[in-house]
């Protein structure tokens, strides 16, 4: 779609979102209203300040994450771990699709402007999560005595760093390879059945393994190991002192 034939405020949204991309997580709204060919007052008006303006570009794009991976509509599985791990795969391939997504889950994650949007967005995952937790404990999937609530506060947090780890690194691991290790640690979690949703040819990895993995994801590169220096020589005595000459004999 052209950007002439979009509104006005979908127009600041989608120029911030570039100026953010370009400054690294930067933004000035007269850069912003220079690229949309509007006035910064027109852009004060919708947004009211660059931290609205900001906090309006990240929930775009949470929105359009929902859409991608959230929407029943976009599931082809019949079974319930089927849909989930399209879920999965979806989210993933979302974030390693989106230019923003590294700014989203690395410095604007912790930028007061986009606190509330960042709750917001939890909130509606946990709450969606829970829900579907439930529903694959009616249908037998799930053990009954697992805590929807507890489980997919869990999942939704290690899926999230996993995703920190692999975005923000310059050799970003494979995203089919980060599919199947974050679906095999999900359903070691749920305690799901063995081979449930597995795909011809899907790789095989232990629950003990996969964790240490998306562990190692998280942690930044090691620093070089310093050579230790050996210690210094004794000083070397001259015969025949059987002492150095600044300390006075013993006394006999």
């Amino acid at each position: 779609m052209a950007l002439t034939q979009i509104g006005t405020r979908e127009r600041l949204i989608r120029a911030a979102q570039e100026e953010l991309i370009q400054g690294h997580g930067l933004l000035e709204m007269q850069a912003v209203a220079k690229r949309t060919r509007v006035s910064v007052g027109l852009a004060y008006h919708h947004f009211g300040s660059k931290a609205g303006l900001i906090a309006a570009v990240v929930e775009a794009f949470y929105d359009r994450l929902e859409e991608a991976a959230f929407n029943p509509a976009n599931l082809v599985s019949q079974d319930w771990a089927g849909r989930e791990k399209e879920r999965i795969a979806a989210y993933i391939s979302f974030h390693y699709d989106h230019p923003f997504a590294p700014l989203v889950v690395g410095p604007l994650s912790r930028a007061a402007e986009v606190l509330d949007v960042e709750q917001a967005f939890t909130n509606r995952q946990l709450a969606a999560g829970a829900h579907n937790l439930r529903a694959g404990q009616r249908d037998g999937v799930i053990p009954a005595d697992l805590d929807p609530r507890l489980a997919i506060a869990l999942m939704i947090g290690g899926i999230h760093q996993a995703l920190i780890g692999a975005l923000t690194k310059t050799h970003r691991a494979d995203r089919d390879e980060l599919t199947e290790k974050i679906w095999v640690f999900v359903a070691a979690a749920l305690r799901l059945p063995a081979g449930s949703a597995s795909a011809p040819g899907a790789i095989s990895f232990s629950s003990t393994s996969t964790a240490s993995w998306l562990y190692k994801r998280t942690l930044p590169a090691p620093a070089p190991a310093r050579r230790a220096r050996s210690p210094p020589s004794p000083p070397r005595l001259s015969a025949p002192q059987a002492c150095p000459p600044s300390f006075p004999p013993a006394n006999r």
